[in-house]
């Protein structure tokens, strides 16, 4: 399943959970801000953000991939940012890719709440 099929999901859990002023990487929402990082000005931009108790946190769909260099680096900038501005980051993941992103968060120190989704 791609990562893309699943922000809908994700956009669902947090209206559930507070979060207002969303903004996701899907059609109907304004697209967050991407973030380029100065060691080689490499792009990322979060799927979700949204606002709950005054601060915008970072919400990102988490699923089995080759792709873990991108990913690591994806979730340690965005973790950096919501924790300099009080915030926090969530990685959503569908069932049967909870494990891998425990393992993950666990392995590479990332401050993140992993959420299972369905």
């Amino acid at each position: 399943m791609e990562k893309e099929s699943f922000i809908p999901l994700a956009v669902k859990w947090a209206q559930a959970h507070g979060f207002k002023e969303i903004q996701a990487n899907m059609e109907g929402y304004e697209t967050p801000k991407s973030y380029a990082r100065s060691a080689d000005n490499t792009k990322f931009t979060p799927d979700i953000t949204g606002v709950n108790m005054f601060n915008r946190h970072y919400l990102e769909v988490s699923v089995k991939t080759d792709q873990l260099r991108g990913s690591i680096s994806k979730w340690k900038l965005l973790s950096e940012l919501a924790g300099m501005k009080g915030a926090k980051l969530y990685l959503l993941a569908p069932k049967g890719h909870v494990r891998f992103t425990k393992e993950l968060v666990d392995q590479y120190n990332i401050p993140a709440e992993v959420v299972k989704i369905d």
